[in-house]
């Protein structure tokens, strides 16, 4: 049996196919405690991770690295380290992408992001995933079987996010065969010191976007590339290719993970996939409480600015704080029987895997739409969906395997059978 009291969560792969034990025995010391060995300050509560995503006093610079940041300072008496976040900025993994940036760098760029998905671009896109959901079934539906994140959840999101961004048609396969995010925060291995682990899409959206400035076109590209920030400054073309660049990496990796979930659990209930052919308006909520149960983000991070509390916890300034999605979805305060999967309660929609405040997701709607128009299309066109036994096991003993990652929370792989339906 694991000692959760001394298991180290960034390191300890027993921890990766079901982490919510761990969730449960933090949030029971308390919703907001000391963890692992590099004494991150872990928030497992609903109502406290509320509460720091709104409080400027937390800066976002960690985000994505947490305890190994590089940053050279930690809660060490000061009651204020704002100078030495701005000074050592710079250094820290994925300091130049959204994610990192506090306002008002973070406000500028989520200004400039509101530009470049506009309601009239993703009615667009809407469209097009209709398409490209057939298009990619069409690859497998006559086996009566299929990997799912290989065979759909995978190309799938990374067209849809490509045609979002306008990337040429003529440029898609490219994308598909080189498209390769670097694990970030694998287990085991510190968080990587490379500046942009993203290099290949930086390439690719510079060139996009130079040449576009240089000769615009009639396409979204163009676009892009003449979209100014509020007050009608030009962003530098580095600015513009981080935000697609984070776009892309982030839009592709969400998706997979909610559709792939949300299939996990339609091949081990038939009762939901006969719900939900049945009525197409329960869809929505079933992906919600997907959401809630398997949250795609499994840990990110804060810095406390200003010595501050979350609830009556007294948080010095410089303490990383760890924030767990998964684990505050499940808080039984916020959700009753917070480990069965109930898509008709109705506080679903509170969850909070999107994170909330100033970094709330802005391609949630977009998440949200290609979850609702895969299982639109796939309960056309498959029926008898199951997990294949011969790859998981047999129910009541399932074998899957995650991600070896304390950031993100997916299957590595999810085999299907089903029957072709004649519907199209």
């Amino acid at each position: 049996m694991t000692d959760f009291d001394t298991v180290d969560f960034f390191t300890d792969a027993t921890l990766v196919p079901d982490p919510y034990p761990y969730f449960d025995h933090l949030r029971a010391k308390c919703p907001v405690t000391e963890a692992t060995p590099f004494n991150v300050l872990a928030v497992t509560g609903y109502d406290e991770a509320l509460a720091v995503y709104r409080d400027p006093a937390f800066s976002s610079c960690v985000s994505v690295a947490g305890p190994f940041s590089g940053m050279p300072f930690g809660p060490d008496g000061r009651d204020d380290v704002s100078e030495l976040i701005e000074q050592h900025r710079d250094a820290v993994p994925m300091a130049e992408h959204i994610t990192s940036q506090d306002p008002p760098l973070h406000t500028r760029t989520r200004g400039l992001m509101n530009k470049l998905i506009t309601p009239k671009r993703l009615k667009e896109n809407e469209e097009f995933m209709w398409r490209l959901a057939d298009r990619q079934l069409d690859t497998f539906i006559e086996r009566g079987s299929c990997e799912f994140l290989a065979d759909y959840a995978k190309p799938f999101s990374l067209l849809v996010i490509a045609d979002l961004l306008g990337v040429p048609a003529e440029d898609h396969d490219e994308f598909k065969a080189a498209f390769a995010l670097e694990t970030v925060g694998e287990l085991g291995k510190e968080a990587p010191t490379s500046h942009n682990p993203l290099q290949w899409l930086n390439d690719k959206f510079y060139g996009y976007i130079e040449d576009r400035r240089r000769a615009p076109r009639e396409d979204v590209l163009t676009e892009l590339a003449q979209a100014k920030y509020e007050d009608g400054s030009t962003p530098d073309i580095e600015d513009v290719m981080n935000l697609s660049t984070f776009l892309f990496a982030a839009g592709t990796e969400t998706t997979t993970k909610l559709v792939s979930s949300a299939m996990r659990v339609i091949g081990e209930n038939d009762e939901f996939e006969t719900a939900l052919r049945e009525d197409r308006s329960r869809i929505p909520a079933f992906l919600e409480e997907t959401l809630r149960m398997e949250s795609p983000v499994k840990a990110h991070f804060r810095m406390a600015r200003t010595t501050t509390s979350i609830g009556d916890v007294k948080v010095p300034a410089g303490t990383t704080v760890m924030l767990l999605p998964g684990a505050c979805n499940r808080d039984e305060r916020k959700f009753p029987a917070p480990n069965e999967f109930r898509p008709d309660r109705p506080n679903v929609r509170e969850q909070i895997a999107f994170i909330r405040g100033v970094h709330s997701c802005p391609g949630a709607p977009l998440a949200r739409a290609e979850g609702r128009i895969s299982l639109n299309r796939i309960l056309d066109r498959m029926t008898d969906i199951a997990v294949s036994e011969d790859h998981h096991g047999p129910a009541g003993d399932r074998r899957y395997v995650y991600e070896p990652t304390f950031i993100m929370r997916g299957l590595n792989e999810l085999h299907l059978t089903f029957t072709p339906s004649t519907l199209r």
